[in-house]
């Protein structure tokens, strides 16, 4: 396979987004701060913005028909009386150019103009509702609720005038991944701002890289069961086009149990243009399996951590449960089984997990850890560096499974799992979270594309303190234990030169200046302290 291109390099802020309008965005959020909840406000005001995109989109595209049909000699020029209003009215223009229609009570100037009026909610709720009749795949998506009491009208009127200054229609950010990080941006602020409940539908984007550029889904069948704001199927694009594919060599399936991110993840991918099958609802992915008969050749998923509410007693005799039945107590196994279970025969599977998966005995999970060991369905695991989460502090790590890693596209890794350390990668970007750089990503992914023994991958070997391939034999001696620290060993550490008696005799010396030096600021202290009436 050949090797990714070279990215261009993304700035670090907000995740890899450098929009220019970051601050205008977070003060539209900051203008519903104390009067409603976090939670609340963010589906307010990504509803405004995905109105604000669709009626931008629209009036582009409007706005190059009527040049077109007015235009003496254009594609769409006729002389016709009437015709050309029809042309710019025809849905199936704006459809076929992938713009949403969008009615004139909808569009952002008509409602701008009112947003001082006290009906201002309303006219929303007739926009969103309208927009939902002219464009069937948003049926039931959009939020409809701004008519609330408890949205102070006036409050909103300010964020429509606030939210009217940034161009998403603009020649510069009329793109829908413009539009993309736009959400991912506000999606990682809400979180941070919500704490464990956002942490629970957003992945940071660094780590959906990570997982994208690992498993490279080019073509075929991506799936993710806990799909959240669809965050791993936007990144799963952006790789395909960036690497000259195009939608159409992916089919994407997805499924998600909460409602109002459901009907988020609908509205991203609607914006990005990505036909997807999220399932006719929001359900819940271990009792009611939408996609009961898809088998995935990539399968990308951040399942909730440690979750023990999961109905677990209630599915007993399931058949997903090949390897042992998974504890009532933790869902974690139940994810990974489930995953598994929609494997297709030459699929690849990448997730995040807790990093208790990788060692826990309790319940029967050392079992089913063990039995899928031994299946040798365990193809990399990754351990990955604290405080690269919103809204958790549990440590976590990346397991990637292969169904058949005698794959003759890649090296015959039968009978062996690459182990990955790093914890010590990333970099602090505030001080309670860090990210991975593209060099973190590269330096990561290119490991492990050339232990699979990829084309232009170059060769693997060994790093102590970073990797290293192990076989099933070592890992029945660690107990079945899966943390990469336990088989890459020691970081090496460069030989300076100096010999091991001289280097003592320096560092003691160094020593023993250092205790006089503190033994002489401790008497100063004292003598200081005793001064002043606090003798110690």
């Amino acid at each position: 396979m050949a090797r990714a291109k070279t990215r261009k390099k993304e700035g670090k802020k907000n995740n890899g987004a450098s929009l220019g309008f970051e601050e205008k965005l977070w003060q539209a959020a900051d203008k519903m701060r104390g009067h409603m909840d976090p939670g609340e406000y963010k589906h307010v005001v990504l509803g405004l913005i995905f109105l604000k995109y669709i009626s931008d989109a629209f009036e582009e595209h409007r706005s190059f028909l009527n040049e077109e049909v007015s235009r003496p000699g254009g594609a769409m020029f006729v002389r016709e009386p009437g015709h050309r209003q029809e042309v710019i009215e025809d849905p199936d223009e704006y459809k076929a150019a992938n713009v949403f229609m969008v009615p004139p009570k909808a569009r952002w100037s008509t409602l701008q103009a009112q947003a001082k009026q006290p009906t201002i909610g309303k006219l929303i709720d007739d926009a969103m509702v309208e927009i939902e009749r002219k464009n069937p795949p948003l049926k039931g998506v959009l939020p409809k609720d701004y008519a609330r009491p408890s949205l102070d009208k006036q409050k909103l009127g300010e964020l429509i005038d606030l939210i009217s200054t940034i161009g998403l229609g603009d020649k510069e950010n009329r793109s829908k991944d413009i539009l993309g990080r736009v959400y991912e941006y506000f999606l990682s602020q809400f979180a941070s701002a919500e704490g464990k409940k956002g942490g629970e539908f957003y992945t940071p984007r660094c780590i959906v890289r990570l997982l994208v550029e690992m498993i490279e889904p080019y073509k075929g069948r991506i799936y993710d069961p806990c799909c959240g704001s669809s965050g791993m199927f936007v990144q799963s694009e952006e790789f395909i086009l960036a690497h000259g594919g195009g939608r159409k060599d992916i089919s994407v399936y997805g499924q998600e149990s909460n409602p109002t991110t459901w009907k988020l993840a609908k509205m991203n991918l609607a914006l990005r243009g990505i036909e997807a099958d999220l399932g006719p609802r929001n359900a819940d992915t271990f009792h009611s399996d939408l996609h009961r008969d898809v088998k995935a050749d990539f399968i990308l998923a951040n399942p909730p951590f440690n979750m023990s509410d999961w109905g677990g007693e209630r599915l007993k005799g399931d058949a997903r449960w090949k390897f042992c039945v998974p504890p009532a107590g933790n869902a974690n196994f139940a994810w990974v089984q489930h995953m598994i279970h929609h494997l297709a025969p030459r699929g690849t599977a990448g997730f995040v997990l807790a990093n208790g998966s990788m060692s826990s005995n309790q319940s029967g999970e050392g079992d089913i850890r063990k039995n899928i060991i031994e299946a040798d369905l365990v193809d990399c695991m990754v351990a990955l560096p604290s405080q690269l989460f919103y809204g958790t502090q549990i440590p976590a790590c990346l397991w990637f499974l292969a169904r058949d890693k005698s794959n003759g596209k890649f090296r015959n890794r039968r009978g062996k799992t690459l182990f990955i350390d790093a914890r010590k990668t990333g970099a602090l970007v505030d001080r309670t979270h860090k990210e991975f750089s593209d060099a973190d990503i590269q330096k990561i992914a290119r490991t492990y594309h050339a232990w699979r023994g990829e084309k232009g991958a170059g060769k693997y070997e060994d790093v102590a303190g970073f990797c290293k391939s192990a076989s099933l034999e070592e890992i029945e001696q660690h107990g079945h234990v899966l943390t990469p620290g336990r088989y890459v060993g020691a970081e090496e550490v460069e030989d300076d030169g100096e010999p091991f008696d001289e280097k003592m005799k320096r560092l003691t010396a160094q020593l023993k200046d250092q205790f006089a030096e503190s033994a002489a600021l401790e008497k100063a202290i004292r003598e200081n302290l005793k001064k002043v009436g606090y003798g110690v």
